[in-house]
């Protein structure tokens, strides 16, 4: 299925959509390849040219220029390619104790298609002042919610407690990832709030 589609219809027709995708059996590496990279480069390639060139003021001086954005799109692009990887194991183990089968394909399934909404909003790092909008990408956590009985059934009144724990736990693994990440490219580059540190760009 052509990716814009997907994203339309997983969108705005989600549980029509789950149901869809329920009759598909993609292997975790195909969803990689052929959603979760494509999608992961919306918010990398904005925050290369939001951070980049347009910029934001920081506590001490203008958060702008080719080593933020670069930065910034690093961090973002493998973040979200970790994120999958890891919440794919993490939802799969999680949903036995919900009374749901693993099955990892499922789970990245999940985990791949309800991220959507958080993959779109990022393109508000277009304009990085903006950045508190990709708080819309919360939408997410509903569409997991609504994907849970198709694709990990299990204990039907667990459902929300299951789709809490979760996203609570993807948050955080978001969180550490992406401070690990930023602390990587800080002891290769440099740290920008000192003056006198190396830096590539």
């Amino acid at each position: 299925m052509p990716l814009l589609t997907r994203c339309r219809r997983i969108l705005f027709s989600p549980i029509a959509e789950w149901q869809r995708i329920g009759k598909e059996c993609s292997p975790v590496r195909a969803l990689l390849a052929g959603y979760v990279i494509p999608m992961a480069l919306i918010p990398a390639v904005a925050s290369f040219i939001g951070y980049g060139f347009i910029g934001v003021n920081g506590l001490r001086f203008r958060v702008r220029g080719l080593y933020w954005g670069s930065a910034m799109a690093i961090d973002s692009f493998i973040t979200s390619l970790v994120v999958y990887w890891l919440g794919t194991y993490i939802v799969d183990w999680l949903g036995i104790g919900f009374g749901s089968k693993r099955n990892a394909k499922r789970a990245a399934q999940l985990v791949a298609y309800s991220y959507t909404p958080a993959w779109i909003a990022g393109i508000f790092f277009l304009w990085p002042s903006l950045h508190g909008l990709i708080a819309l990408g919360l939408y997410g956590v509903y569409l997991f919610h609504l994907g849970i009985p198709v694709l990990k059934p299990g204990q039907r009144d667990q459902r929300i407690s299951y789709t809490i724990i979760s996203a609570i736990l993807l948050i955080v693994v978001r969180f550490l990832i992406g401070l690990l990440i930023v602390n990587i490219i800080f002891s290769f580059w440099g740290d920008p709030y000192l003056p006198f540190s190396p830096a590539l760009f």
